[in-house]
C-alpha cells in the first residue's frame, strides 16, 4: 500500500464541513473495518483491539489514516454498547414495550456507565493522534437507533398507538441521556475532536423507516440540544443517515446540521445532493458502495478521479469518500485503488500541472 506524500491538515476538513471549498480536497470515511485495514497494512488490527493494548491498537489505527491521506481520524463509541439490555437494533422485539418496561431502564446512570467504558478508548486515540490530524465522531447512535434498540422497529408503531404519552416520553428520556452523555464526552475529549457527528439511519431505499411525523415530533427535537452544545464549542456537526430522507432534510437543516453524509446512487445520484443542498450544508461521500465493490481496480481509479474533480468543483464544502463506509466485504484492493485515485487528484491540486 502506498503512503501519502501529502501532510495531513485537519483544517482542510473543517473548512469543507463548514461548507467552504478548501484548497485541497479532504477525504472522509464514516468507518473503516479493522479487517480491511489489516489486509492493507499487514498488521493484525482486530487482534490488537481484542487482545493487545489500546495504545498499540490506536497507534496502528491512526497511522493507517495518516498514511492513507486522511486529515481526520473517525472514531465513536456507541451508547447502545453499554445499555444493559438485549437490543433489537437488528430486528425483533426489544425489552421496552410499555411504560412499566421503560421505568426499569437505568436512564440516570447510563451516561456515567458509557463514559467509564469509553474513556480509555478516547484517551488512547488522542495519545496516538498523528501531528496535523484531529478526530471526528463522538458518541455513537442517534435517538432513532436507540429507540429501535430498546423497542424494535416493528414495535415502535404499536407503542405509539397503544400509549402515545409513553412513546413520547421514551424519546424524551433518550434525548436526555444523549445530551448528558455528549456533555461528558465533550468536557473531557472535545479538544481532540474538530467535528462531531451522530449516526442515525432513518431511511431505506425508497422512504423513511417511520412516519415523517415521528421524525419531526420525536426524533429531531432530541438532536437540538446536542447540536447546540457542539456549536457552543465552535465545532461543526455532521449528520450521518442512510436511506431516502429527503422529506425531512429541511427539518434537520433548520436545527443546525452543518454537513450530511451517506448517499446511494440507487436512491439519488450525488449530483442531486449537490444541486439541492450544497448552498446550505456541506456534503460528504460521493463514491457509491456498489461502484466500489463491483468495479475492477484500474477502471475504478479512473471513475473515482473523475467524480472527485467534478464534485469538488460543483459543491461548496465537500469531502470525498464512500457513500457509506468500508465494511469487511469491500475488497481491499478496490479500497486501495480508490485511495490512490484520491492521492493523484489531491497532488494535482497542490502542484497544478505537475
Amino acid at each position: 500500500m502506498f503512503v501519502t506524500e501529502i501532510d495531513p491538515d485537519y483544517k482542510r476538513f473543517v473548512l469543507a464541513v463548514r461548507n467552504v471549498r478548501p484548497p485541497v480536497l479532504p477525504l472522509y470515511e464514516h468507518t473503516v473495518s479493522p479487517e480491511v485495514i489489516g489486509k492493507l497494512t499487514g498488521e493484525n488490527l482486530p487482534q490488537a483491539f481484542a487482545e493487545g493494548s489500546l495504545d498499540d491498537a490506536f497507534r496502528m489505527y491512526c497511522t493507517f489514516f495518516r498514511n492513507s491521506g486522511y486529515d481526520v481520524v473517525p472514531f465513536e463509541f456507541c451508547l447502545t454498547s453499554v445499555i444493559p439490555l438485549p437490543g433489537a437494533l437488528c430486528g425483533g422485539k426489544g425489552v421496552i414495550q410499555s411504560r412499566s418496561d421503560m421505568d426499569r431502564c437505568p436512564w440516570k446512570s447510563l451516561p456515567r456507565i458509557w463514559f467509564d467504558k469509553a474513556a480509555p478508548h478516547f484517551e488512547a486515540l488522542l495519545r496516538n493522534m498523528p501531528e496535523g490530524m484531529m478526530a471526528v465522531g463522538g458518541v455513537g447512535n442517534g435517538p432513532f437507533e436507540i429507540s429501535e434498540f430498546l423497542v424494535g422497529l416493528e414495535y415502535l408503531p404499536f407503542l405509539d398507538a397503544d400509549d402515545k404519552p409513553a412513546h413520547d416520553d421514551l424519546y424524551a428520556r433518550i434525548g436526555d441521556v444523549l445530551e448528558r452523555t455528549w456533555r461528558l464526552f465533550l468536557s473531557e475529549f472535545g479538544e481532540g475532536y474538530c467535528a462531531c457527528r451522530i449516526g442515525d439511519d432513518l431511511g431505506f431505499r425508497s422512504s423513511l423507516l417511520t412516519m415523517p411525523r415521528i421524525v419531526r415530533e420525536n426524533v429531531i427535537p432530541q438532536y437540538k440540544p446536542v447540536i447546540d452544545i457542539v456549536h457552543s464549542l465552535g465545532k461543526p456537526f455532521i449528520l450521518h443517515s442512510c436511506g431516502c430522507i429527503f422529506e425531512i432534510m429541511d427539518d434537520f437543516i433548520e436545527i443546525g446540521i452543518d454537513a450530511k453524509h451517506s448517499n446511494e446512487d440507487a436512491i439519488a445520484p450525488f449530483e442531486k445532493w449537490i444541486e439541492d443542498f450544497s448552498g446550505r450544508i456541506a456534503l460528504l461521500g460521493g463514491i457509491d458502495m456498489d461502484l466500489l465493490v463491483r468495479t475492477k481496480p484500474e477502471k475504478l481509479k479512473e471513475i473515482v478521479k473523475s467524480k472527485s474533480r467534478m464534485y469538488y468543483s460543483a459543491a461548496n464544502g465537500f469531502a470525498i469518500g464512500t457513500g457509506n463506509s468500508i465494511p469487511d466485504y469491500v475488497p481491499a484492493e478496490n479500497y486501495a485503488a480508490m485511495l490512490e485515485a484520491f492521492e493523484e487528484v489531491r497532488k494535482d491540486m497542490i502542484s497544478p500541472g505537475s
